[in-house]
């Protein structure tokens, strides 16, 4: 693993045992000692502490940005208040999904966050079409880490108090104003990954080994590696970029039509104008898209895994799974794939073809587990 990038925290996972493998072009912890079951269990119970240093954090500024990225990105940005946080997505000029992301309004410029596998292409997209008359900014000093569960928002309140007061999809930036990182500055996002309550924060990488031991050193903190962040995220109902969506599959097609604001759509204030609007407009509209993301639950216990294919009772391929494991909270396999438009409604019973075998699963709404946001 010679060749792969190392986070700022690298050393700190190697020296709570943590196991590495390669992710993203970097060296990251799939699991703690703990074990996967357990740091997912651990997380939807009390806390968990997620190294997510390996996203790409981004500043962008420059005159009326907002408007500037809404040629990008099919959110309403220029209506996102100062302060808050959106999820968004940038769309290809044939409607496919290039990456999704978070957007931050924090005044003075916008604060973004990409995937991990898709930062240099989104990098070289927004100066490529932003860089003549928008300031671009990699930020390859800071660390990003996320603390999330139940007991997420407890555990701040001894470090940051003042971060509590934030509710889901908000953002600041405080001082810490205790110990022996006194002054330094944190960002903060009430969000996450899990469904679960949480905060995103960024942090100087110069500082980032010192805060997260301090987070690890509360008693309902443990780490907690790629293994159970993705069984969470599924869980959750949240896609994985190059999984459950990538650049030949639409918006619509992904289940993803909440990610494009009423402002962006036909008869709205600012409709189109962002890459591939014509065809996912026309599908929002017209409905006439052949596939849809869907949630399965397995009648069995055997887990389906991403490229399992799915037929119908009389075994015709009606489309695949994307995303696929066992889940801890449900006690039971879950996962997510594609499906003609004609098996898309829940309770239909499809058949994932596993190692020769058909496996029942049903169709199901996500998430599958219960979200714990906080909106106040």
């Amino acid at each position: 693993m010679s060749d792969l990038k190392q986070t700022p925290l690298h050393q700190l996972h190697v020296a709570q045992g943590a196991k590495m493998v390669p992710f993203a072009g970097y060296e990251m912890p799939v699991q703690y000692p703990l074990g996967v079951k357990k740091e997912h269990e651990h997380t939807r119970a009390h806390c968990g502490l997620f190294d997510v240093s390996h996203m790409g954090q981004i500043l962008v500024r420059g005159d009326k940005v907002a408007e500037a990225l809404e040629t990008l990105i099919p959110a309403d940005i220029v209506g996102l208040a100062e302060g808050a946080q959106r999820y968004g997505l940038f769309t290809s000029m044939e409607g496919g999904i290039l990456d999704d992301l978070m957007i931050v309004n924090a005044g003075e410029h916008f604060y973004l966050v990409v995937n991990a596998a898709c930062k240099e292409q989104d990098l070289a997209h927004l100066r490529a079409n932003l860089g003549e008359t928008h300031t671009i900014e990699y930020l390859d000093d800071r660390a990003l880490l996320a603390l999330q569960g139940p007991k997420a928002a407890e555990v701040m309140t001894r470090l940051c108090p003042q971060a509590c007061k934030l509710v889901f999809m908000q953002h600041s930036r405080f001082t810490l104003t205790e110990g022996e990182l006194a002054g330094e500055e944190i960002w903060v996002s009430r969000s996450g990954y899990t469904g679960e309550d949480g905060f995103e924060i960024s942090v100087s990488a110069d500082i980032a080994d010192a805060f997260a031991k301090q987070l690890l050193a509360e008693p309902e903190v443990e780490a907690i590696g790629l293994g159970a962040r993705d069984s969470l995220r599924l869980e959750a109902g949240l896609c994985l970029y190059g999984h459950d969506m990538d650049t030949q599959t639409t918006p619509v097609e992904a289940g993803l039509i909440w990610a494009i604001s009423k402002p962006r759509r036909r008869g709205g204030e600012r409709a189109g104008g962002f890459p591939g609007a014509d065809l996912i407009l026309h599908q929002v509209d017209a409905k006439d898209h052949t596939r849809k993301r869907i949630g399965l639950v397995a009648e069995g216990r055997a887990p389906v895994r991403e490229g399992a294919p799915l037929v119908d009772g009389d075994g015709n391929e009606i489309g695949v799974v994307t995303s696929g494991g066992f889940g801890p909270s449900l006690g039971k396999p879950v996962a997510m794939g594609y499906v003609k438009r004609d098996f898309e409604a829940v309770d239909t019973q499809v058949y994932a073809q596993v190692r020769g075998k058909q496996l029942s699963m049903v169709v199901t709404k996500t998430p599958f587990v219960a979200t714990g946001y906080y909106r106040g």
